[in-house]
């Protein structure tokens, strides 16, 4: 197979996967035990989940959209031979 078939290239794979472990990272700041009805817990209201993560998953989402409309630039030392 061609590698002019493919509509990502190595580059982007990466970025893409990078972008989803930083949404992954976000996510699992934003976990923790909630409050019940017996037990009121006020870490739910702290700065971590409710500033850090959202702003850490934002990032990741932005970095998977730049990895998904980046263009690697040509190689212009290849020369094409089939014209």
């Amino acid at each position: 197979m061609d590698k002019r078939n493919f509509a990502f290239g190595r580059k982007n794979f990466i970025l893409l996967a990078a972008g989803m472990v930083v949404v992954i990272i976000g996510f699992l700041l934003m976990s923790g035990s909630g409050s019940s009805s017996e037990a009121y817990n006020p870490d739910i209201f702290s700065a971590r989940r409710i500033v850090v993560a959202p702003i850490v998953c934002f990032l990741g989402f932005v970095s998977m959209i730049y990895a998904v409309v980046y263009k690697p630039k040509e190689d212009k030392g290849i020369v094409n031979s089939e014209k």
